[in-house]
C-alpha cells in the first residue's frame, strides 16, 4: 500500500540548486514524485552564522514504511557529500521527514510529524505551495493556517 510522504529538503553548500537538483533525481528511485515546490531561498535558524540555504518542499508517493524511507534518505544524504559535523550547521543536503499520510511515529531513530515543523516558515511557505490543505495528524491544523501562524521574522524568499 502506498502512502505520501512529504519530504523537506534544503542545502547551504556548493551549488545549492544542483545539490537540490540531484536529491529530487534521487528521490525519484524510491517511488512517484508527486510535487515538487519552488525552491526558496531562507534564512538560517538556530546556528545563524552560515550561508543562507535554498529549501523546497516534496510530495513523495512510497510503497515503504516510515523507518525505510528515512534510511533511505540517510543514504542518500551521505551519498551525496553530507557530513553531520555541527549539529545544525552547514550542509550540502538535508532531507526531513515532515508528514507521512496521517502516520504518528514517535521513536528514538525518528519522530513523525516533523516536531519542529510547525514552527519553521522555512519548511511551511514550500509545504504551503505544494499542499496547503494537508493537516497535521497532531496538531489538527491545516498547513496554511501553520503558516499564518508561524512567528515573524524567518525570511524566506522565493528563489
Amino acid at each position: 500500500m502506498s502512502v505520501i510522504a512529504y519530504l523537506s529538503l534544503g542545502s547551504n553548500v556548493g551549488d545549492r540548486h544542483s545539490n537540490l537538483g540531484e536529491a529530487i533525481r534521487r528521490l525519484g528511485s524510491l517511488g512517484q514524485i508527486v510535487s515538487v515546490s519552488s525552491f526558496y531561498n531562507t534564512e538560517p535558524v538556530e546556528v545563524t552564522d552560515q550561508a543562507w540555504f535554498l529549501n523546497c518542499a516534496m510530495a513523495l508517493e512510497c510503497g515503504s514504511k516510515p523507518g525505510q524511507l528515512m534510511s533511505e534518505l540517510l543514504r542518500i544524504e551521505k551519498e551525496m557529500g553530507r557530513q553531520r559535523i555541527q549539529r545544525k550547521g552547514p550542509r550540502s543536503i538535508d532531507i526531513d521527514i515532515l508528514l507521512f499520510g496521517d502516520a504518528v511515529v514517535n521513536t528514538p531513530e525518528l519522530t513523525i510529524p516533523h516536531p519542529a515543523m510547525a514552527r519553521r516558515r522555512f519548511v511551511l511557505e514550500p509545504l504551503a505551495e505544494i499542499a496547503p490543505e494537508i493537516r497535521h495528524p497532531l496538531l489538527n491544523k491545516k498547513v496554511r493556517e501553520l503558516l499564518a501562524e508561524v512567528s515573524p521574522g524567518q525570511r524566506v524568499q522565493k528563489a
